[in-house]
């Protein structure tokens, strides 16, 4: 079904390893090849510290033995210097830029006047104030094989059956998952319901659950059930109840074809499957339609929330601005959104662009292909998530990507980031990441991230959607304080500089009930570079390449 040629591992990985892109001012300046920059330490035995929980993707390996991207190092080579200012085009789901981290990194378009109706810097958006919304009023959308199910002209006959074996993927792994959250629902039912009888109220906290020292057996239970729950980063067995209940929900629409029964388009307006079908269709509200929609939120205070305002959190980049782009609904987003969301980020500024989503089938993937060229044709850089299904992304499609072949990209623009964790030993990649020698270009971090959420509040959330905007960060660090490198250039830093991993690490997605142990592989193989990023490192570089030091 989707096959690759292990003869060509070595040779694609050295030429996308080593490629690059020059510009004018720097004629014939090419990337530096990778550091030897292999930072050998122990794992760090200590838990982390509730300070270095909330910022451990900002960490140093060598000196904290915990391996972030070095972005405190970073500012300290930075001290002095001035940079420019770069717009980040976020697209996602909607974003709250009037979150009081993010207010004032709001990226604003000057030539619009806000609220008077009129397209007043005429490129096609009527007050665009802050980005654009191609999703109108709706939040919750199908996944996209649900829709050629519905619609099933709008995919080619290979495809088709290709979505039907999903389907039935998808159903048979729906009801084990029903069996399972069920269970695991009972579960944490006892045990939100024993604690709220010894504490005489539901709202105990997670610091008195960890106080106790039970001695009676359902107690005890119910204390290693809540144990378990914030482990998973959860803040309480109520809350957990709740996210159980939604995934237990979940998976009885997906085994009852429930959500082949509605039509969550319609008041967009538009014709999805038309790219040319009313332009400028969506509005100009790129914030939350409610306060769950936090994933767009979340990754723009990865990228660029205020520094050193004394509130929540650092963001990686100063120098930012965030321009919303939401095209990215509960569920799978259009190619037709992504693609114009891209054009849109392009055409109002953007130098780089975080696209943190992904999906297992694209009916009109040429679109984002061509928005991709768009892209590179106007030196912008897109950081990519891998995905999060921990599979191997070389053999496995999943969109969007460069490479419809798998092996040949269709620019030199693009830069797609696998997930690690805070653990500098055999589980630094994230058990969910996706993974490949070709079609992932390198690691960052990805498990239990702090940032900004909306309303106002700060959650940890896990994913390569983390750990793309971490890496877009970085990106906008650079091309704000060497405006004169490429995108090219910047995404063979990026890989280039970072931190060299010489592990043995669990290949995500290897453990299961036959395999409990997993496979330890080189963390080498589980993308292009074999790195990690590092902002100290890829800053140093640029540097020597501008100034030839």
């Amino acid at each position: 079904m989707r096959i690759l040629k292990p003869i060509f591992y070595t040779a694609i990985a050295a030429v996308a390893f080593t490629s690059c892109k020059t510009v004018s001012n720097l004629t014939n300046v090419a990337v530096p090849t990778g550091m030897e920059n292999a930072v050998l330490i122990s794992a760090k035995k200590a838990k982390l510290t509730d300070s270095e929980k909330d910022n451990w993707q900002h960490l140093d390996l060598a000196t904290d033995t915990i391996p972030g991207m070095s972005v405190d190092k970073a500012y300290t080579f930075l001290a002095g210097k001035k940079g420019v200012e770069v717009v980040v085009g976020v697209v996602d789901s909607g974003t709250d830029l009037k979150h009081e981290d993010l207010k004032d990194v709001a990226w604003v378009n000057k030539g619009e006047i806000a609220g008077n109706g009129k397209d007043d810097d005429n490129n096609g958006y009527v007050d665009d104030i802050n980005g654009w919304n191609f999703l109108g009023d709706t939040y919750k959308e199908h996944l996209e094989y649900e829709r050629i199910l519905m619609n099933p002209s709008i995919a080619d006959a290979a495809t088709l059956a290709e979505v039907k074996a999903f389907q039935k993927t998808k159903v048979d792994g729906a009801k084990a998952n029903k069996s399972r959250y069920t269970e695991i629902l009972a579960g944490v039912t006892m045990a939100d319901d024993a604690l709220t009888k010894h504490f005489g109220k539901a709202d105990y906290t997670k610091e008195q659950v960890l106080a106790l020292t039970p001695t009676d057996e359902t107690l005890k239970m119910a204390v290693a059930g809540a144990k378990q729950m914030y482990g998973f980063g959860l803040p309480s067995l109520s809350e957990a109840r709740k996210e159980l209940t939604k995934l237990v929900d979940t998976a009885d629409k997906t085994i009852k074809g429930d959500n082949l029964k509605t039509d969550y388009r319609t008041p967009v307006g538009d014709n999805a499957y038309d790219i040319k079908d009313k332009p400028g269709y969506g509005n100009g509200n790129s914030g939350h339609s409610e306060k769950g929609e936090a994933h767009g939120s979340h990754v723009s205070g990865i990228i660029g929330a205020t520094r050193n305002n004394s509130v929540g959190m650092n963001g990686v980049a100063d120098n930012v601005k965030i321009m919303a782009v939401r095209s990215v609904s509960d569920g799978d987003e259009y190619d037709k959104d992504v693609a114009l969301g891209i054009r849109y980020a392009v055409d109002n500024g953007a130098k780089v662009i975080n696209t943190s989503f992904g999906k297992a089938f694209s009916p009109n993937k040429e679109w984002v292909y061509d928005a991709i060229k768009y892209a590179a044709s106007k030196d912008v850089l897109i950081v990519n998530a891998a995905g999060n299904d921990g599979k191997n992304i070389d053999v496995e499609k999943t969109f969007p990507n460069d490479a419809p072949d798998l092996l040949n990209e269709v620019s030199n623009n693009f830069l797609t980031v696998g997930a690690m964790s805070a653990n500098y030993d055999e589980n630094l990649p994230a058990s969910f990441s996706n993974y490949g020698k070709i079609n992932v270009d390198v690691f960052a971090p990805g498990v239990q991230v702090h940032s900004t959420t909306p309303e106002g509040e700060y959650k940890k959330f896990s994913g390569t959607s983390m750990a793309s905007p971490a890496t877009a960060g970085v990106a906008a660090l650079v091309r704000s304080y060497y405006p004169q490198l490429s995108a090219s250039q910047v995404k063979r830093i990026l890989m280039n500089s970072g931190t060299k991993i010489d592990l043995e690490v669990l290949q995500p997605g290897s453990r299961s009930r036959e395999n409990p142990k997993g496979k330890l592989v080189p963390f080498s193989t589980l993308s292009v570079s074999g790195r990690v990023v590092n902002a100290y490192n890829a800053l140093v570089m640029a540097d020597q390449m501008v100034n030839g030091k």
